[in-house]
């Protein structure tokens, strides 16, 4: 028997579903490896894996009323087109959507794997639908939100959120339930807010998802983020950087010891730039030590702590331990206040590699923040080897890209055509698909360690600092603007006009 690719067949998923007798799941194709691809004159042709399919194939076919002929196919192609078969079905329905209020005994409703058409209850099968669809869409977040009279489910797609569903108020109970429950969380306490985690599976594909409730005035609000382990964490190749862009940063982080600070707002991916910092020096001669609120992504090689302060495991506790520890670098997932500020500062004027975040509009920024915190300046001169403002812009989709012509701020800067994208159904109408990032690099030189420590303002920095070649993140925005990566709108909702 030879080999052939299911490409072979011409065959669309939605009439291979024809093909499976009722009664057969998806998911006894998937586990046995097999899947019908033809039917012609009371013989249906199945692709298989390998030899051992065959009985299974017969079995199925006969279950039919029919014969079966046996194609041997990759079985990658195989898990694909199967792969193609659950994401039309797990489709949430209006079935589903009205089945679900008949669902009494919330406490039966167990973890289960998510890609699975063999299940009965509806509410699981509307979580389910709910979670694989926004996988299927690239979201990072769902939002479930109740109102008086509905709940509407959201996905963060590429930074943007758009409504996706409408339910009843009657779906509110069971699927706030279902979730709680997969997320090990407390289904009877729904006055307090809490946190919980889920670990799910789709076939071979692992998701950690990060699940948070609310109470609200019409009901628990959940906001799930979703960390999709098959995308893996990102190398500093991987950012997006400029080829420049990353020699300097690469520079920096090579240094013995300092800090070094990300700043930006939530969702700015500050922590996927830090990770990818951390892979890149990660390596047996040295100790690298974590402490976050919460830990997204396991790194190899790395000590992760997770903040605790209910347990009194704050940054600054935890920072105080960690420095017994013989770290020879350390990553605090965020400067809050002038104790861990303070503590993170002595570690790098001590031998230590400190990276953190702060929350300020632009690099230049953090040396302000600082010291409104109340670290003195000479101890920020003495320590700030640089500071990365970034933001994450969408991307214009390159199949439905169109040129345009431009005006205010941009055509100001002597940009007179632009792109942007009509919508299609790549990027799901949205004229967007992916995201990159802008990255605003602050770098202390001894010249900006002197005006640091006489107190110089903001402005007088930035002028010092470009003399190094820094950009504004407004002025890196334009030159993607120009470069056709974005579009004005998207460039000045994330960057603002100044």
């Amino acid at each position: 028997m030879s080999a052939k690719s299911i490409k072979d067949f011409n065959v669309e998923p939605e009439g291979i579903l024809e093909l499976i007798p009722q009664g057969v799941s998806l998911d006894t194709l998937r586990d046995k490896g097999f899947v019908p691809v033809a039917k012609e004159e009371g013989v249906i042709t199945f692709a298989i894996s390998d030899f051992s399919c065959v009985v299974n194939a017969q079995l199925l076919a006969s279950a039919a009323g029919s014969r079966a002929a046996t194609v041997l196919c990759p079985a990658a192609e195989i898990q694909s087109l199967i792969r193609s078969l659950y994401d039309i079905k797990s489709g949430v329905g209006q079935d589903t959507l009205n089945a679900i209020e008949a669902v009494d005994d919330l406490s039966e409703l167990a973890r289960q794997e998510v890609m699975s058409d063999s299940v009965d209850a509806p509410v699981v099968r509307l979580v389910n639908g709910i979670l694989m669809e926004s996988l299927r869409e690239r979201a990072t977040d769902i939002h479930i939100e109740p109102y008086e009279d509905r709940v509407t489910v959201r996905y963060r797609t590429d930074g943007v959120l758009r409504d996706k569903y409408s339910l009843s108020k009657g779906h509110q109970a069971p699927v706030t339930s279902r979730i709680k429950v997969m997320a090990n969380m407390d289904i009877a306490e729904r006055f307090v807010p809490q946190d919980g985690r889920i670990g799910i599976s789709l076939g071979d594909r692992l998701v950690d998802i990060r699940v948070s409730s609310l109470p609200t005035q019409h009901g628990e609000r959940l906001v799930l983020r979703l960390l999709d382990k098959a995308r893996g964490l990102l190398t500093l190749e991987d950012l997006g950087m400029k080829v420049y862009e990353r020699e300097r940063l690469e520079t920096l982080i090579r240094r013995p010891n300092g800090m070094i600070l990300f700043t930006g707002p939530t969702g700015s991916g500050k922590s996927t730039s830090l990770y990818a910092i951390l892979q890149a020096l990660a390596r047996p001669q040295v100790n690298v030590i974590t402490v976050e609120d919460p830990i997204e992504y396991d790194l190899p090689g790395v000590g992760q702590v997770q903040v605790n302060e209910k347990a009194g495991l704050t940054f600054a506790t935890t920072l105080r331990s960690i420095l017994r520890q013989d770290p020879d670098i350390i990553m605090i997932g965020e400067m809050r206040d002038f104790d861990t500020a303070h503590i993170g500062i002595q570690a790098s004027l001590t031998g230590h590699l400190v990276f953190s975040t702060l929350h300020t509009n632009d690099s230049v920024s953090a040396v302000t923040r600082l010291a409104d915190m109340g670290v003195e300046p000479y101890l920020i001169s003495g320590s700030l080897l640089g500071v990365v403002a970034q933001r994450l812009v969408r991307r214009v989709c390159e199949q439905c890209k169109e040129e345009i012509a431009t005006s205010g701020v941009v055509l100001k800067n002597g940009i007179e055509r632009a792109w942007r994208g009509k919508g299609c159904e790549a990027c799901g109408g949205t004229g967007y698909r992916g995201r990159f990032g802008l990255y605003e690099q602050f770098d202390v030189t001894p010249e900006i360690q002197e005006a640091i420590a006489r107190g110089a303002q903001p402005h007088e920095l930035r002028e010092l600092a470009r003399k190094g070649g820094f950009a504004t993140l407004l002025e890196l925005g334009l030159q993607s603007v120009r470069a056709g990566e974005t579009t004005p709108e998207e460039m000045l909702r994330v960057v603002g006009e100044a």
